[in-house]
């Protein structure tokens, strides 16, 4: 590392108290001897801690608070009310260049909530994602978003795949990394129209730090075909839990299994050494760590369970990207792509109007089709009522969907509206405004 970086810790969200925190930073200094830290907590709690370590004596500070998020404080309470605690302090040395990033296993929803209300998304992104490793069989993949945008239009993944790649720089060390776009199947044709118009803004920008494999399905995100796995926050979220529930299944199975007879016992004992490499390979605590992508900082969320090695996982995390100045190098690239918010429309606005212009005009030669039948179906209708008048039936059907669709751009627009509102209040009613919703 060229200097030494700083990560502030929130010490008191976790399940388990702050020994994992202290003893997991610990171990990272071993493997990382420039890292300092940040360490926000009760310190009447974390002064025994760190002297019974003794490795972090000075290597840490405490800064003492006795304020600390609990699991089920509400974002919107946090938001009003927990700048005094571990958590917001840990997130406002950040803000004040204090630290270089911050690692908490505190609530999530308060997290992301506080951090995108300090620390703000980066020019260019609109929304921030959650975004974790995951082992393949060929190594480890990158999947985002796990849960913080519920629903996500094109310009959304297409963000996310530029926030994916520069992280897979980051901690996989690539290049290049090769990202693919989660669908229900490969071909071109498949998919919603968020989905297929990112491909189409990913696939014609070839300058992008990035190179784009296509559509993959479900069961290649552990087969390594590709290092980022790009989809929208509720899809990532399920997919994300079904596969720690068929681990949970697989974990199970083995252990009924060799408890079954003294032969399966013994047999156990002829392959532990090869169950124990595939016990480590697969351990999820060497995948802690859920990162927000998109903020002006670096936020790492740990499992609330996690044990030191866990803690130690994150932590690693945020020190790679660190020392790969990732916040940086996304800004760089996401704002000359989308516009850095200063009124400068980016490539991908020019590509994204492109494709609406031809869906529009789509649309308008469409209606004009539909305004030639409906004149057609209503000269027939003069000649029906003149001879006993079946037509206005038909007539009216035709106005069915006109009338339809009328109706769902109203409440469009209202939607439209309260977005508005929710964006022209206070910082606090904006951040609530944009999780609310989100499966965090």
């Amino acid at each position: 590392m060229s200097r030494p970086w700083t990560i502030a810790l929130d010490a008191m969200g976790g399940d388990l108290g702050p020994r994992s925190v202290i003893v997991g930073a610990a171990d990272v200094s071993y493997r990382y001897p420039d890292a300092r830290f940040l360490i926000f907590g009760d310190e009447a709690k974390l002064a025994p801690l760190m002297r019974k370590v003794g490795r972090l004596k000075d290597r840490a500070e405490i800064r003492h608070t006795t304020g600390l998020v609990g699991p089920k404080d509400k974002p919107s309470h946090v938001l009003r009310r927990g700048s005094d605690t571990s958590m917001g302090r840990a997130i406002h040395a950040v803000v004040s260049g204090e630290a270089d990033g911050v690692v908490s296993n505190g609530n999530t929803g308060a997290l992301m909530a506080l951090s995108m209300y300090l620390l703000k998304t980066l020019p260019g992104v609109d929304r921030p994602a959650i975004a974790s490793l995951m082992p393949t069989s060929r190594g480890e993949v990158i999947m985002l978003d796990l849960g913080a945008n519920v629903e996500c239009d094109a310009r959304n993944l297409t963000q996310f795949a530029m926030m994916g790649a520069h992280f897979a720089h980051a901690v996989l060390g690539r290049q290049k990394p090769l990202v693919g776009l989660l669908n229900v199947g490969v071909e071109e044709t498949k998919g919603r129209d968020a989905i297929r118009q990112a491909a189409d803004i990913l696939r014609q920008n070839k300058d992008l730090p990035l190179e784009f494999h296509g559509f993959v399905e479900g069961g290649d995100i552990n087969q390594g075909v590709v290092d980022v796995v790009v989809t929208d926050g509720f899809t990532g979220n399920v997919a994300l839990k079904t596969m720690e529930g068929t681990a949970r299944m697989i974990g199970g199975y083995l252990r009924a299994v060799f408890r079954r007879s003294l032969l399966t016992k013994l047999s156990y004992l002829i392959a532990q050494g090869a169950i124990d490499a595939l016990r480590q390979r697969l351990d999820p605590r060497y995948y802690n760590g859920g990162v927000f992508l998109g903020l002006n900082g670096i936020v790492v969320k740990s499992h609330g369970g996690a044990d030191s090695v866990a803690f130690a996982s994150a932590l690693e995390l945020a020190i790679d990207m660190v020392a790969d100045d990732l916040p940086a190098r996304t800004a760089r690239d996401v704002g000359r792509f989308f516009g850095s918010g200063d009124g400068n429309r980016g490539d991908a606005e020019a590509s994204t109007q492109g494709t609406q212009a031809q869906g529009t005009q789509a649309q308008g030669t469409q209606a004009q089709g539909t305004q030639a039948q409906g004149s057609q179906a209503q000269g027939t209708s003069t000649q029906d009522a003149a001879g006993g008048g079946a037509a206005p039936a038909a007539a009216a059907k035709s106005g069915e969907p006109g009338a339809a669709a009328s109706g769902e751009t109203g409440s469009a627009n209202a939607g439209s509206t309260n977005v508005g509102a929710g964006e022209s209040g206070d910082g606090a009613g904006e951040v609530e405004h944009r999780i609310a919703g989100q499966a965090v």
